[in-house]
């Protein structure tokens, strides 16, 4: 493999394309730039376990995860050109299938491949207080924000110990409890204020009164990573009374909007693109890809009809659809999903789509997320045997639903109704028959002007 002496074009060697690859090449790589910038860049896609940095070179290599977490990210960056602090890079596969680093070396590896951190002066130490807790609210909510996605950007400063989540006067909101207190202020001082996606889910973070959260249930609203043994609680509230009284006593979180363009979103690990639409390049193609975002058009390939091309509203979404999707298995086959080079579905001028190869679905009934802020963009979860049912007429029993969901070819395992009967679980053998039962009954109709909406659940019965 041939590295050019200085990443220049003027110097660079022609060379075949190196084979798909997870260890990754990028050249022209400014100077200054850190081992953590380059990290963001594999981080949306997946995993990042080692770089490699030439600093004489302007050159560095990255290793994903996988093969296929690397092969998405340079079909990615292929159709949205990559740059570091304004300066456009290159991204290439690597002839190297693994990236090895020893002592003798003058560069140097990263492992994990995280940001480090900076430990605290001792004034500040004692500016953090006794509190290890964090009192979060997120503002201009148009995008999810989970429980793991907190996790995975606040655990960047520490150990994340417990998290609870709520909507108190109308805004989402979270209680984050660190091992120390010096980590909650590494990370006050980090993520105030930062955007988790671009223009929108802004941080504001302050201390709470609180020094200990008590969490009941480990679900998808709050979790204690020391007691994995909790009960779900099925869908049970998780403030308990001190929490709630303390939440009274919290000062309000004061302070104009002030957004930064910093890679917040990169910790959260999602490609910062909202407001562009995204197209995906899906096989096996069906319509369960709507869970995680609206489908604008899809597009079946000519000359190979069981791939399409699909266009979401936006990146967010495509790159939700692709990571809950890829791999996933259905009707015998593996779903493969990749990001397309291509930035939108181009539709045909008329008369010359014979074929019918190309939809339009910009007005479908069938979209979930056109309302921003939406309560859908809260409940998205990668495919699971067990389904959340909604809008259920107070008519219709539970032997009406389970054997409509028989009839779609699977088994019923097991069922649940929520209390008002409007909502309920129910679980399928496997994630397979999920996915199907999902494809055939969202938005049935179940009479008198009502459909049923039917998603994955993160609950399990």
């Amino acid at each position: 493999y041939t590295d050019t002496s200085n990443g220049s074009d003027s110097k660079k060697l022609k060379v075949d394309a190196a084979p798909p690859s997870r260890v990754l090449h990028i050249r022209k790589v400014p100077s200054e730039v850190s081992d953590a910038e380059l990290i963001a860049l594999g981080l949306p896609f997946g995993k990042v376990t080692n770089i490699l940095t030439l600093k004489g070179k302007n050159q560095a290599f990255l290793e994903m995860g996988t093969e296929e977490a690397a092969i998405t990210m340079v079909n990615y960056y292929n159709s949205v050109p990559p740059s570091v602090r304004n300066m456009p890079i290159f991204i290439q596969y690597s002839n190297h299938k693994e990236l090895k680093t020893d002592s003798s070396n003058q560069t140097r590896a990263v492992l994990p491949a995280v940001s480090t951190v900076p430990s605290l002066s001792s004034d500040n130490q004692e500016a953090a207080g006794t509190s290890p807790v964090l009192r979060i609210v997120i503002d201009n909510l148009f995008y999810p924000v989970t429980l793991d996605v907190l996790q995975q950007i606040f655990s960047k400063f520490g150990t994340v110990m417990k998290i609870i989540t709520f909507t108190k006067n109308n805004q989402f909101q979270a209680l984050l409890q660190y091992s120390e207190p010096a980590h909650a202020q590494q990370a006050k001082q980090a993520l105030d204020c930062q955007n988790i996606y671009n223009s929108c889910c802004t941080l504001h973070i302050d201390f709470s009164k609180l020094v200990n959260l008590n969490v009941k249930y480990n679900n998808d609203k709050s979790r204690d990573y020391t007691r994995p043994e909790l009960p779900t609680g099925d869908g049970q509230h998780s403030l308990d009374s001190a929490v709630a009284a303390a939440l009274r006593k919290d000062s309000s979180l004061l302070g104009a909007l002030n957004p930064l363009s910093a890679a917040a979103v990169v910790a959260a690990g999602k490609v910062a693109l909202a407001g562009q639409p995204g197209v995906l390049l899906v096989s096996n193609l069906n319509e369960e890809v709507r869970v995680y975002g609206d489908v604008q058009r899809v597009k079946i390939l000519y000359n190979k009809k069981d791939s399409a091309l699909v266009q979401m509203s936006d990146c967010n979404q495509a790159q939700l659809a692709m990571s809950h999707l890829n791999g996933q298995k259905m009707y015998g086959n593996v779903i493969r999903v990749t990001l397309s080079k291509h930035q939108t579905v181009a539709l045909p001028r008329d008369g010359l789509d014979v074929q019918g190869l190309t939809k339009d679905y910009a007005n479908s009934p069938l979209h979930r997320f056109k309302k921003p802020g939406s309560k859908n963009f809260q409940n998205i979860f990668p495919p699971s045997a067990t389904l959340h049912l909604s809008n259920i007429p107070q008519n219709v029993t539970e032997d009406d639903l389970q054997l409509l969901f028989t009839n779609t070819g699977g088994t019923v395992k097991a069922f649940k109704f929520f209390q008002d009967h409007k909502m309920a679980l129910i679980q399928m053998s496997t994630v397979e028959e999920a996915i199907q039962a999902l494809i055939d009954l969202h938005n049935y109709s179940m009479g008198g002007n009502q459909h049923l909406r039917v998603s994955f659940s993160k609950s399990s019965i």
